[in-house]
């Protein structure tokens, strides 16, 4: 589609148009501590003279579909033609917007208010339509952007002065559509942004440019704990188009490293400027290894820790059954490897600064950068543009902050650009874990007890959170009827940053737990789908709970789906197998089966079912999409993800040692939506829990050998 020219200025002030306000309120699971809204207004809908209506997004499109998804949703309450909708990024205000875009809560927490605000301007036009011909309102109705009343029609564009001059309907009260009524919400719907993405007029951080600016990439200490001794920067000045060499500090609060900025007219030139600069560095950890680390986690793992769950005794229970199974699990560092390397560009003037930056936490970065400047933070006009990718790397600060140093420090403009290796080593990965199992069968093999130790490195510890919610999710909501359930948790202490990466703990817990029921499966001697299904409870959830609750019917529907969808219990191809995986997450159901063969210890993924339950689907294009990339980022991880430390310093520096699943390797993926009333839940991170567990149990059914460490290494 195309799209009108409107500035955001232009549109704040308005003109003869309808422009409702209304509030989107946070739920965003990965954030440390939900804030509360500081203004009652964070968007703003317009319907213009010209029929055309405008979203202002308090959200980030980082290739989830959110700009799609959303006005979507205020489209069909609207009752707007969808060819005429148009969407902008609003600018970060902290005392209005909240951007934060995250935890797969941008549909599930604005799906109600964006229908009420829809549905308010639908109530306001047909009053003003209602007013101009003198009829009663219960003779009018809407259809694309038109109110009719017998042989009289109106278009909102006509209507849209009129309509703004009248009350804004309690939006809490509004009437909304019956969902029977729904024109464009549970109907595919091609993405708005593809178009520019295809055609290159897309702006995405890297594309960003503003008048006057230079480019600058940053030496930064390689070692953990390390710190800037000294510089020469003869050589770096002498290359063509250098045009300043500066240091930057450390910003603990941001997580920067103290480092040494190569300012040039371009980016090429900067990059060489930093290969020729003579940096010392002084007082790294070299002690700090990936072996020690594994070392510090197995001794923690054959060790009591923090108990969260406890029913039941499963301690004794297991000790004393005649029947038992134990195993160990282990998973490395792990890195986003988004495919735009972080990068912002910032210009930081004596009365405030701009910020242009590709992000998941608009808000955030504004306040760290006015922090880190010494402004107001009501000086701060952030610009939010397209992501390459997210995965939870773009809710940290760092690469902003860096930007702003150096813009503060050289008065101009400044673009600061991390090369691959930069992303790579300098990223904040997800925790290296390991984990203790040990379930107990009884005569009968029912499942009995059930213990689980996680020791994680945590990302509480190191962004100073109050629980361990975010190192134990996937685990401590183990859905199974299971009468002796113990759960512990043990944090390994390191140096190595660590944050949010797509699922989050799910991620690893996941694999973990999908992986040792399937061994539990085994030793019963059933068939491993069917043993999930036994296991889940017989229970009705509350219709009427405020908080969603986990539906052992939904979920046995996604199973049973899967297993009918994956041809399960049938013959695989020949030298072929498939495994099964099953998990919860962010509200969402999700069940994969693969399908691999394994020859001369080399695996290969064929096939992948993947059926999903997230409510109401807004957009199953959109769906199905975020099951798709799930399924391949977390089998790039299951094949080949894994961070190591030496001497305090990352190793891995490109994607010829961090290797992704490139298309050949991707597997024929086949994805299926159950549909139902429920509300719509997140999509862009459950998808990824399941594959790593389904390939392994397959490999299993495959080899008889079982994969307990990733990424896969077969013998």
């Amino acid at each position: 589609m195309s799209a009108n020219v409107v500035t955001r200025r232009d549109f704040i002030r308005g003109g003869a148009a309808l422009v409702i306000g209304f509030s989107l309120p946070l739920d965003v699971a990965c954030q440390k501590e939900a804030k509360p809204m500081a203004h009652p207004l964070n968007a703003w809908l317009k319907i213009a003279p010209d029929n055309s209506v405008t979203l202002m997004l308090a959200k980030c499109e980082i290739g989830q579909g959110i700009m799609t998804t959303l006005p979507m949703i205020l489209a069909d309450e609207a009752d707007v033609d969808w060819n005429l909708v148009r969407v902008i990024h609003a600018d970060t205000n902290p005392d209005i917007y909240d951007m934060s875009t995250g935890g797969s809560g941008s549909t599930i927490g604005q799906f109600t208010p964006m229908r009420q605000a829809g549905a308010a301007a639908r109530q306001m036009l047909i009053s003003a339509a209602a007013q101009h011909w003198n009829v009663s309102r219960e003779s009018c109705r809407t259809a694309k952007g038109i109110v009719y009343s017998g042989s009289q029609k109106a278009t909102y564009g006509q209507l849209a002065e009129a309509a703004s001059k009248l009350p804004i309907p309690d939006l809490k009260s509004v009437p909304l559509k019956d969902p029977k009524e729904f024109i464009y919400i549970g109907k595919p719907v091609p993405r708005v942004e593809i178009p520019s993405k295809c055609d290159g007029s897309a702006q995405f951080g890297l594309d960003v440019h503003v008048a006057g600016m230079v480019r600058a990439v940053i030496a930064r200490c390689p070692y953990y704990g390390g710190k800037l001794k000294n510089f020469d920067a003869a050589k770096a000045k002498a290359v063509p188009g250098v045009i300043d060499v500066i240091s930057i500090p450390e910003v603990s609060n941001a997580h920067t490293r103290a480092g040494v900025a190569v300012v040039a007219e371009n980016t090429w030139a900067a990059i060489r400027g930093r290969d020729a600069l003579v940096v010392n560095w002084d007082g790294a950890k070299p002690e700090d290894t990936s072996d020690a680390l594994r070392q510090r986690m197995v001794a923690l793992a054959n060790n009591p820790g923090k108990v969260l769950r406890n029913e039941g005794n499963a301690t004794d229970v297991i000790a004393k059954s005649a029947k038992k199974v134990e195993a160990d699990y282990e998973m490395p560092f792990l890195a986003h490897a988004t495919m735009e390397p972080m990068n912002c560009t910032v210009h930081v003037r004596s009365d405030g600064a701009e910020v242009w930056a590709p992000t998941q936490s608009p808000e955030w970065i504004a306040g760290a950068v006015a922090q880190a400047t010494g402004l107001s933070s009501k000086s701060i006009v952030g610009h939010t543009v397209l992501s390459g990718g997210g995965f939870g790397r773009r809710y940290q600060l760092d690469f902003a902050v860096e930007a702003a140093l150096v813009s503060k420090a050289i008065g101009k403009a400044v673009q600061v650009v991390w090369t691959r290796e930069d992303d790579m080593r300098f990223d904040f990965y997800r925790p290296a874990n390991y984990h203790k199992m040990a379930g107990a069968l009884d005569e009968n093999n029912r499942l009995i007890a059930w213990h689980h130790r996680i020791v994680s490195t945590s990302i509480r510890d190191f962004w100073g959170g109050k629980s361990e919610g975010q190192e134990i999710e996937g685990a401590i909501d183990l859905p199974y009827a299971i009468p002796n359930i113990q759960l512990e948790y043990a944090a390994a202490a390191t140096s190595v940053p660590r944050a949010w990466w797509r699922s989050v703990a799910n991620s690893f817990n996941g694999f973990v737990v999908q992986s040792f029921v399937d061994e539990l499966a085994h030793a019963a001697k059933q068939d491993p789908v069917q043993f999930r299904l036994a296991l889940l409870p017989d229970r009705e959830v509350n219709p009427n709970s405020k908080e969603p609750e986990f539906d052992p019917h939904r979920m046995r529907a996604v199973i049973q789906e899967a297993a009918t969808r994956g041809d399960w219990g049938k013959p695989a191809p020949k030298g072929g197998a498939r495994g099964f995986a099953a998990h919860y997450s962010f509200d969402t159901y999700v069940a994969q089966l693969a399908e691999v063969s394994v020859n001369n210890g080399n695996l290969q993924v064929h096939r992948v079912t993947c059926v999903v339950d997230c409510g109401r689907a807004v957009n199953p294009d959109g769906v199905k999409a975020q099951m798709e990339g799930g399924i391949v980022f977390g089998l790039a991880a299951a094949l080949y993800g894994e961070i190591t430390v030496k001497d305090g310093a990352v190793e891995q520096g490109n994607f010829d040692d961090y290797p992704i699943a490139r298309i050949f390797e991707s597997p024929e993926t086949e994805v299926f939506v159950l549909t139902n009333d429920n509300r719509p839940t997140g999509c862009g991170e459950p998808g990824v829990p399941p594959i790593a567990p389904a390939v392994t149990n397959a490999i299993f059914a495959a080899t008889g050998q079982r994969v307990r460490k990733l990424p896969i290494r077969l013998t």
